[in-house]
């Protein structure tokens, strides 16, 4: 059974810094292209970054790129989101998600895209 369970979220004021943790276990971790999407009421999943199996390719969303830095450690099978400078814009549920194999640059952004997901973590910043 997959399980992916993130940690690290939190109520931060603006310009702060959180780093989000997904531990995964139920799978092969290094076979599985993963990412971070994020959820504010009323809005739709969105897709902000994506790491490739052996951690090689990256991609964020214009949203987040320059400020959140995408990692993943396969030894331990978790990812990781660094988030710098958050603005209150960031305030939503965050999720991880796994696909097998690679992942294709014009799709990932996409939650249908994902085969297996966490529960989320709430990141909350004031302003």
């Amino acid at each position: 059974q997959v399980q992916m369970v993130e940690s690290g979220g939190g109520l931060v004021q603006t310009g702060g810094s959180l780093r989000l943790s997904c531990t995964v276990s139920g799978l092969t971790f290094d076979d599985y292209a993963m990412a971070w999407f994020r959820q504010a009421p009323g809005k739709e999943r969105e897709g902000i970054s994506v790491i490739s199996r052996g951690a090689i390719a990256t991609d964020y969303s214009d949203s987040v790129k320059g400020r959140f830095t995408i990692s993943r450690d396969n030894a331990k099978n978790t990812l990781f989101l660094q988030m710098n400078n958050l603005k209150p814009d960031d305030t939503a549920m965050y999720y991880c998600a796994a696909r097998a194999g690679a992942y294709q640059s014009n799709s990932w952004r996409y939650p249908q895209y994902f085969s297996y997901w966490g529960q989320g973590t709430q990141v909350t910043v004031s302003s």
